[in-house]
Protein backbone atom coordinates (compact mmCIF):
# COMPACT_ATOMS: atom_id res chain seq x y z
CA UNK A 1 0.00 0.00 0.00
CA UNK A 2 2.83 2.42 0.81
CA UNK A 3 4.38 1.88 -2.62
CA UNK A 4 1.06 2.53 -4.34
CA UNK A 5 0.58 5.71 -2.33
CA UNK A 6 4.08 6.89 -3.20
CA UNK A 7 3.43 6.31 -6.90
CA UNK A 8 0.14 8.21 -6.57
CA UNK A 9 2.02 11.10 -4.92
CA UNK A 10 4.65 11.07 -7.67
CA UNK A 11 2.05 11.08 -10.44
CA UNK A 12 0.06 13.91 -8.86
CA UNK A 13 3.28 15.94 -8.57
CA UNK A 14 4.08 15.28 -12.23
CA UNK A 15 0.57 16.34 -13.25
CA UNK A 16 1.01 19.59 -11.32
CA UNK A 17 4.37 20.29 -12.96
CA UNK A 18 2.81 19.83 -16.41
CA UNK A 19 0.42 22.69 -15.60
CA UNK A 20 3.15 25.22 -14.68
CA UNK A 21 3.10 28.07 -17.24
CA UNK A 22 6.21 28.32 -19.38
CA UNK A 23 6.92 31.85 -18.13
CA UNK A 24 6.59 30.98 -14.41
CA UNK A 25 9.77 29.00 -13.76
CA UNK A 26 11.68 32.04 -12.55
CA UNK A 27 8.91 33.21 -10.22
CA UNK A 28 9.46 33.11 -6.43
CA UNK A 29 8.91 29.59 -5.11
CA UNK A 30 9.78 29.01 -1.47
CA UNK A 31 12.33 30.91 0.58
CA UNK A 32 15.38 31.53 -1.58
CA UNK A 33 14.22 29.08 -4.27
CA UNK A 34 12.47 30.10 -7.45
CA UNK A 35 9.84 27.78 -8.90
CA UNK A 36 12.40 25.80 -10.92
CA UNK A 37 14.55 25.19 -7.83
CA UNK A 38 11.48 24.26 -5.76
CA UNK A 39 10.37 21.76 -8.40
CA UNK A 40 13.95 20.49 -8.57
CA UNK A 41 14.10 20.03 -4.81
CA UNK A 42 10.77 18.21 -4.87
CA UNK A 43 11.94 15.97 -7.70
CA UNK A 44 14.72 14.74 -5.41
CA UNK A 45 12.03 12.68 -3.68
CA UNK A 46 12.06 10.66 -6.90
CA UNK A 47 15.79 10.64 -7.61
CA UNK A 48 16.77 9.69 -4.07
CA UNK A 49 14.50 6.66 -4.12
CA UNK A 50 16.09 5.55 -7.39
CA UNK A 51 19.64 6.08 -6.14
CA UNK A 52 19.07 4.60 -2.68
CA UNK A 53 17.62 1.45 -4.24
CA UNK A 54 21.13 0.84 -5.55
CA UNK A 55 22.51 0.70 -1.99
CA UNK A 56 22.48 -1.93 0.73
CA UNK A 57 22.72 -1.08 4.43
CA UNK A 58 24.27 -3.44 6.95
CA UNK A 59 21.81 -2.65 9.73
CA UNK A 60 18.48 -0.92 10.34
CA UNK A 61 19.33 2.37 12.06
CA UNK A 62 15.96 4.06 11.52
CA UNK A 63 12.76 2.17 12.34
CA UNK A 64 10.01 4.74 11.66
CA UNK A 65 9.38 7.71 9.33
CA UNK A 66 9.27 10.08 12.30
CA UNK A 67 12.65 8.85 13.48
CA UNK A 68 13.97 9.69 10.01
CA UNK A 69 12.87 13.30 10.48
CA UNK A 70 14.47 13.44 13.90
CA UNK A 71 17.81 12.00 12.80
CA UNK A 72 18.14 12.99 9.15
CA UNK A 73 18.12 16.78 9.31
CA UNK A 74 20.83 19.24 8.23
CA UNK A 75 21.52 20.18 11.85
CA UNK A 76 21.67 16.57 13.06
CA UNK A 77 24.02 15.59 10.23
CA UNK A 78 26.07 18.78 10.31
CA UNK A 79 24.99 19.85 6.81
CA UNK A 80 25.12 23.55 5.94
CA UNK A 81 21.58 24.74 5.02
CA UNK A 82 23.21 26.66 2.16
CA UNK A 83 24.28 23.33 0.69
CA UNK A 84 20.71 22.06 0.88
CA UNK A 85 19.51 25.19 -0.93
CA UNK A 86 22.14 24.77 -3.64
CA UNK A 87 21.21 21.12 -4.16
CA UNK A 88 17.67 22.28 -4.85
CA UNK A 89 18.88 24.84 -7.38
CA UNK A 90 21.12 22.26 -9.07
CA UNK A 91 18.24 19.76 -9.18
CA UNK A 92 16.18 22.44 -10.90
CA UNK A 93 18.91 23.04 -13.46
CA UNK A 94 19.20 19.30 -14.02
CA UNK A 95 15.58 19.22 -15.21
CA UNK A 96 16.76 20.88 -18.41
CA UNK A 97 14.78 22.71 -21.04
CA UNK A 98 11.59 20.69 -20.51
CA UNK A 99 11.18 20.21 -16.73
CA UNK A 100 7.76 18.62 -17.05
CA UNK A 101 9.06 15.94 -19.43
CA UNK A 102 12.04 15.36 -17.13
CA UNK A 103 9.74 14.84 -14.14
CA UNK A 104 7.51 12.50 -16.17
CA UNK A 105 10.61 10.45 -17.02
CA UNK A 106 11.65 10.32 -13.36
CA UNK A 107 8.19 9.11 -12.34
CA UNK A 108 8.22 6.43 -15.02
CA UNK A 109 11.68 5.31 -13.94
CA UNK A 110 10.97 5.12 -10.23
CA UNK A 111 7.68 3.31 -10.91
CA UNK A 112 9.55 0.65 -12.88
CA UNK A 113 12.22 0.38 -10.20
CA UNK A 114 9.67 -0.19 -7.46
CA UNK A 115 7.78 -2.80 -9.46
CA UNK A 116 10.85 -5.01 -9.42
CA UNK A 117 11.83 -4.63 -5.77
CA UNK A 118 10.60 -5.87 -2.40
CA UNK A 119 11.43 -4.14 0.86
CA UNK A 120 15.21 -3.82 0.90
CA UNK A 121 17.31 -2.30 3.64
CA UNK A 122 18.73 0.80 1.97
CA UNK A 123 21.31 3.39 3.01
CA UNK A 124 20.17 7.03 3.04
CA UNK A 125 22.08 10.23 3.61
CA UNK A 126 24.52 9.89 6.48
CA UNK A 127 24.90 6.18 5.68
CA UNK A 128 21.95 5.31 7.92
CA UNK A 129 20.05 2.10 7.20
CA UNK A 130 16.28 2.16 6.72
CA UNK A 131 13.71 -0.16 5.18
CA UNK A 132 12.19 1.02 1.90
CA UNK A 133 8.69 0.81 3.41
CA UNK A 134 9.85 3.19 6.15
CA UNK A 135 11.55 5.62 3.78
CA UNK A 136 8.74 5.97 1.24
CA UNK A 137 6.30 7.71 3.65
CA UNK A 138 8.88 10.49 4.10
CA UNK A 139 8.95 10.97 0.33
CA UNK A 140 5.15 10.96 0.19
CA UNK A 141 5.21 13.71 2.81
CA UNK A 142 7.74 15.74 0.79
CA UNK A 143 5.85 15.36 -2.48
CA UNK A 144 2.56 16.39 -0.86
CA UNK A 145 3.90 19.38 1.06
CA UNK A 146 6.11 20.74 -1.70
CA UNK A 147 3.42 20.10 -4.28
CA UNK A 148 1.20 22.41 -2.28
CA UNK A 149 4.10 24.88 -1.95
CA UNK A 150 4.39 25.01 -5.74
CA UNK A 151 0.66 25.47 -6.18
CA UNK A 152 0.55 28.22 -3.56
CA UNK A 153 3.49 30.04 -5.14
CA UNK A 154 1.72 30.17 -8.50
CA UNK A 155 -1.87 30.37 -7.24
CA UNK A 156 -2.71 27.10 -8.96
CA UNK A 157 -5.35 24.59 -7.85
CA UNK A 158 -3.83 21.43 -6.40
CA UNK A 159 -4.91 18.85 -3.87
CA UNK A 160 -2.93 15.66 -3.35
CA UNK A 161 -4.88 12.39 -3.58
CA UNK A 162 -6.70 11.40 -0.39
CA UNK A 163 -4.37 8.50 0.42
CA UNK A 164 -1.37 10.79 -0.05
CA UNK A 165 -2.82 13.40 2.27
CA UNK A 166 -3.60 10.74 4.87
CA UNK A 167 -0.03 9.38 4.77
CA UNK A 168 1.49 12.87 4.89
CA UNK A 169 -0.67 13.88 7.84
CA UNK A 170 0.23 10.67 9.65
CA UNK A 171 3.94 11.37 9.20
CA UNK A 172 3.45 14.98 10.33
CA UNK A 173 1.54 14.15 13.49
CA UNK A 174 3.87 11.30 14.47
CA UNK A 175 6.86 13.57 13.90
CA UNK A 176 5.20 16.23 16.06
CA UNK A 177 4.93 13.68 18.87
CA UNK A 178 8.53 12.55 18.37
CA UNK A 179 9.77 16.13 18.63
CA UNK A 180 7.69 16.98 21.69
CA UNK A 181 4.97 19.01 19.94
CA UNK A 182 2.17 16.45 19.82
CA UNK A 183 0.00 18.19 22.41
CA UNK A 184 0.33 21.58 20.69
CA UNK A 185 -0.60 20.11 17.32
CA UNK A 186 -3.59 18.25 18.74
CA UNK A 187 -4.92 21.39 20.41
CA UNK A 188 -4.48 23.35 17.18
CA UNK A 189 -6.20 20.69 15.09
CA UNK A 190 -9.20 20.73 17.41
CA UNK A 191 -9.50 24.53 17.44
CA UNK A 192 -8.38 24.97 21.04
CA UNK A 193 -5.21 26.95 20.34
CA UNK A 194 -3.09 28.24 17.50
CA UNK A 195 0.43 27.34 16.50
CA UNK A 196 3.21 29.94 16.41
CA UNK A 197 3.92 31.62 13.05
CA UNK A 198 6.11 29.47 10.78
CA UNK A 199 5.76 26.46 13.12
CA UNK A 200 6.90 23.26 11.43
CA UNK A 201 7.22 19.66 12.60
CA UNK A 202 10.25 19.14 10.34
Amino acid sequence: MTTATFISAARSFAALVREIPSDAWGEPGLGEWDVRALVGHTSRSLTTVRSYLQTTAEREDIATPQEYYVRVTPSALGIDPADVAERGRQAGRDLGDDPAAAVDELVSGVTSDLAAIGDPLIAVIGGLGIRLRTYLPTRIFELAVHGMDIARALDMPFRPPEAVLAEALDVATRTAIATGHGDSVLLALTGRSTLPPSFSVV
